[in-house]
């Protein structure tokens, strides 16, 4: 159970660096102030609801290296708990 949420963890990890290397900008709304209308038609939505997030140079490689040492991790870990045990 516990490697499933790691593994998922890591996957999550891996598919945000992976997004965060092609956008340059994401623009956030509040979800309440904006209608339905005011996300298809930007031009209705006030300053205070939008919030521009740019991600930094080094975020989308720290999540890619994060998500492959966690799921790295999540298998290799169990493997060497039982050699240890064995050995004990």
């Amino acid at each position: 159970m516990w490697r499933t949420l790691f593994v998922a963890l890591g996957v999550m990890a891996i598919i945000l660096g992976i997004e965060f290397l092609f956008i340059d900008s994401a623009t956030l709304y509040d979800p309440d102030t904006v209608r339905t209308v005011g996300m298809v038609d930007t031009s209705s939505v006030t300053g205070n609801a939008a919030k521009e997030f740019r991600p930094k140079d080094w975020m989308p490689w720290a999540l890619l290296s994060g998500g492959v040492v966690t799921i790295v991790y999540s298998y290799l870990i169990p493997i060497r708990y039982r050699s240890w045990r064995q050995n004990a």
